[in-house]
């Protein structure tokens, strides 16, 4: 887009962990949390990245979400874990519950670690992708911080476009990494299409009186979203939800608060992070080896007559990575304008003062 510029990934870095220093985070959480959002950008993740910084910061202000958390070990075993966020953001949790998870792993083949008094935490795939640095298999699913879906049949928005990951190491190859909204689409790509004022195509929102779609971004809230598949993306959706939330003592269904909307209520946002330990299967040179095999066999597979190539999850995610890690990430004018208005408020330097 003309009105777009590429900012280097190391300028936005610096300038999201600079921001949440102003409003109150150690050094070290803000590191933690910057480096998950720009992950997030970094992966083509565009809704769950920088674009959500002014989100959050209003919600530090407005002390809706703790800016201090101390995040604490409720319940322990050897392969099972719930931790309590203390109300901090959920990236801080999360990246907590992943390492936990892999600690629980490591020494017992699996982990689960369940979160309650979390909150946003962003894109998935990026506590995933965690335990693949160790060999190991990340999966990863949320109640999401707002409800935009009906229960099948319904027309009352009671439960999220909950999300789940799914990231599978392999050698050669891209890791699998599978990231996706039980709804057709995430809200967060419906927020960048009514910030870019484009129509949403049909089968992606429809009206709660009358059933008929909805393409304009902006009358989102008069619809609920649809599901994936059907109802078996709505009976996906109600499983995450069931897990991630009523499992661990965290809200769900008409509990659940918009972290977007006014208030200081605690969201109470439930998430889980599942890892398993590759080596209690197979060697992890033979499992590398038998994923490239088998990734390599599907993409040389015959295609359907419009498709020019067959990939799998993951792949464009490691090209969009070396290519905005190398060249920066593309963000939008205004979008740009919004986060240097918001860092003048906190006397932080402009993002845009930061490239040349």
């Amino acid at each position: 887009m003309s009105d777009s510029r590429r900012i280097p990934a190391a300028a936005m870095l610096t300038f999201t962990r600079e921001v949440f220093s102003a409003c109150g985070l150690p050094g070290a959480d803000a590191a933690t949390v910057a480096g998950a959002m720009i992950e997030a950008d970094l992966v083509g993740a565009d809704a769950h990245g920088i674009f959500r910084l002014s989100q959050y910061v209003r919600n530090l202000q407005t002390g809706r979400v703790n800016p201090k958390a101390k995040i604490k070990i409720v319940n322990r075993s050897p392969a099972t874990a719930l931790i309590d966020g203390d109300n901090g953001l959920g990236h801080l949790v999360m990246t907590r519950a992943a390492n936990l998870a892999v600690e629980l792993a490591r020494e017992s083949g699996v982990g689960w670690v369940g979160a309650r008094r979390s909150n946003h935490a962003g894109a998935a795939g990026v506590y995933a992708t965690i335990p693949l640095a160790q060999g190991m298999v990340g999966i990863y699913a949320a109640v999401s911080s707002a409800n935009h879906m009906a229960p099948w049949g319904g027309s009352e928005p009671l439960m999220g476009t909950n999300p789940i990951a799914v990231a599978i190491p392999a050698g050669k190859e891209a890791p699998v990494v599978l990231d996706i909204a039980t709804s057709v689409a995430s809200f967060g790509a419906i927020r960048t299409y009514a910030l870019g004022g484009k129509p949403m195509p049909e089968g992606w929102v429809v009206d709660r009186k009358t059933g008929e779609p909805i393409t304009d971004a902006k009358r989102v809230a008069e619809g609920v979203l649809l599901p994936i598949g059907g109802y078996k993306g709505s009976g996906l959706a109600l499983m995450i939800g069931l897990l991630a939330g009523v499992l661990n003592g965290a809200a769900f269904g008409r509990e659940v608060i918009d972290f977007t909307a006014p208030g200081t209520e605690e969201c109470n946002t439930g998430q889980f992070m599942i890892v398993l330990d590759v080596a209690r299967f197979l060697p992890p040179e033979i499992f590398a080896a038998e994923m490239d095999r088998h990734l390599q066999d599907l993409r040389s597979s015959a295609r359907l007559p419009d498709f020019d190539v067959i990939r799998h999850p993951g792949e464009e995610r490691r090209r969009r990575k070396e290519d905005r890690s190398a060249n920066g990430v593309l963000l939008a004018a205004q979008l740009i304008k919004q986060l240097d208005e918001m860092a003048a408020n906190l006397k932080v330097k402009a993002l845009s003062a930061r490239v040349s």
